[in-house]
């Protein structure tokens, strides 16, 4: 007579969630850190324009 429960392999062997061991103290939110790229990349094209044209 054929079984009536199939036991499937477990699907979370091995897998370790890193992410609930350390919670950092310094933490930005999102628009943090988009305003940060907006700010570099702006820097950047400011040096590019003012500066581009004295190291000719």
């Amino acid at each position: 007579m054929a079984q009536d429960k199939i036991q499937m392999p477990s699907s979370g062997g091995g897998i370790v969630r890193y992410f609930d061991d350390y919670k950092s103290k310094i933490e930005f939110s999102p628009w943090v850190v988009v305003v940060m790229i907006v700010v570099v990349i702006l820097i950047e094209v400011l040096f590019y324009i003012f500066l581009s044209n004295r190291l000719v």
